[in-house]
């Protein structure tokens, strides 16, 4: 009789990499939208990246040297520390479960583990929304109201007025407060003119917004009162992601409990790099 062993599933392993990898890249939406940064193994467990306060350029006569005058500016750093740590999940996979289902197991596992690195990745970097200074919305306003347009409008003029990029640019929020969006962009589901409203009325999806890209995720989590929601609307530069290792997998076999242990683990730090570069986007659900 065949068994599953520890040498057959050692087989299998670059097929459980490559699935948890392509799961946790499919579905993390945050890792695609922030700076990313690679630090090799031996470089410690921190990466500072540099960051640089604005200088102002000022209009000289010909022949006139800037040295010593208003133009002659110091340029110094500063520096966003981002440290990284270790996130893990294990199963156990029985010769029994190898050898009765009817699925691919190898390949579930790996969706799940994917998914799994997947959720606590975005949500690392989702609770870098509640440090940013700027905020706009509900709680930032003094009261309570629901996601609409000129909500993200607001949000796109402040971080205009700072000077950040129009380019690169993104707004993370959970779905319960994406519906009001939608409600006010198509007259309460009744549809009407314009591209933005036939869109979402056809696919749900809310698309671009003054030039900035909605996404919506169910790991930006409520404030601590039900309903109200805090998002964030960011540039790439706002939020940074420190990767030192991917998704690895190991596997260890059980004997006494006939079965193959298997424990994946990546290992990243994310934060802050520019907080004027973010803003918070507060808003209160009317579903929940």
């Amino acid at each position: 009789m065949a068994n599953s062993t520890t040498g057959t599933l050692n087989d299998l392993l670059p097929s459980i990499v490559a699935e948890a990898l392509f799961q946790a890249q499919e579905q993390s939406i945050m890792r695609n939208l922030v700076r990313n940064y690679t630090l090799p193994t031996g470089s410690g467990k921190t990466v500072t990246v540099p960051t640089y306060g604005p200088v102002t350029a000022i209009a000289v006569d010909e022949g006139t040297d800037l040295a010593g005058g208003s133009g002659d500016v110091a340029v110094s750093t500063g520096g966003a520390v981002l440290t990284v740590s270790e996130v893990g999940i294990m199963t156990n996979v029985t010769d029994l479960a190898m050898k009765s289902s009817a699925s691919n197991v190898i390949a579930d596992v790996g969706k799940l583990f994917g998914s799994a690195i997947a959720a606590k990745m975005d949500k690392d970097l989702i609770a870098n929304f509640a440090n940013f200074t700027g905020g706009v919305g509900s709680v930032a306003d003094g009261g309570t109201g629901t996601l609409s347009a000129a909500t993200i409008f607001k949000g796109i003029a402040q971080l205009r007025n700072a000077g950040v990029p129009t380019t690169g640019m993104a707004c993370v929020v959970n779905p319960m407060v994406a519906y009001d969006l939608k409600s006010s962009m198509t007259s309460t589901f009744a549809g009407h003119a314009g591209d933005l409203s036939n869109e979402a009325m056809k696919t749900g999806y809310v698309g671009t917004i003054g030039g900035v890209a909605i996404y919506e995720s169910s790991h930006v989590e409520d404030n601590g009162t039900a309903g109200d929601f805090v998002g964030g609307m960011f540039h790439r530069d706002a939020l940074g992601l420190a990767l030192m290792s991917d998704i690895s997998i190991e596997i260890q076999r059980n004997a006494s409990l006939r079965a193959d242990e298997l424990v994946a683990t990546a290992v990243y730090g994310s934060g802050e790099l520019f907080d004027a570069y973010g803003v918070r986007v507060n808003a209160d659900s009317t579903i929940l």
